[in-house]
């Protein structure tokens, strides 16, 4: 069995990305109210904070904070995925060894994540939350794109609303 290394850090701040199994459906976008729910329900009782958001049809990346001497992300991810995957109708094909489990075929196991370490590294994935969409060609601008913490941001003063329009997105950003 694979030995799976996290670096663990109290109260830190994370950057992770997390997958639909079938990339190829569009369930988080055609089910984000239950996807909103899944993550407020965990955040009452595993309380975190969301720096940034954002949510495309078959993945999604999210940059939390964790309350200070807290180093469980994973928990708080497998709560999520548990919940989304209750709100929806048993529909998915599910593998013999998914079955025997009673597990169901939507999510990917694990998550990738990645310690965020200054302002800096932090900008840049917030950029990377931004221009996800327009990278992926959902939308021509960021701003277009529902399902994204850019419009807090926007109304923050955190980025401009045209933020990332003369971006050349299919070579900017990588994944």
């Amino acid at each position: 069995m694979p030995d799976y290394r996290r670096w663990y850090a109290p109260g830190g701040c994370w950057f992770f990305t997390v997958n639909l199994l079938d990339r190829r459906r569009r369930l988080l976008v055609e089910h984000v109210d239950a996807l909103r729910e899944a993550t407020a329900t965990t955040m009452r009782r595993h309380p975190f904070r969301i720096d940034a958001f954002v949510v495309l049809p078959d993945h999604l990346h999210a940059i939390w904070t964790l309350p200070e001497g807290d180093t469980d992300f994973s928990t708080r991810w497998r709560l999520i995925k548990t919940r989304f995957a209750m709100a929806l109708s048993k529909t998915e094909p599910l593998t013999p060894v998914q079955a025997a489990r009673g597990e169901r075929g939507i999510w990917q196991r694990r998550f990738w994540e990645h310690l965020i370490r200054d302002e800096t590294e932090f900008g840049r994935y917030a950029d990377y939350f931004a221009i996800n969409p327009v990278k992926h060609g959902h939308v021509r601008r960021a701003v277009d794109w529902p399902y994204s913490s850019f419009h807090r941001d926007v109304r923050r003063g955190i980025y401009a609303e045209d933020w990332g329009i003369d971006v050349d997105a299919p070579g900017a950003f990588g994944e």
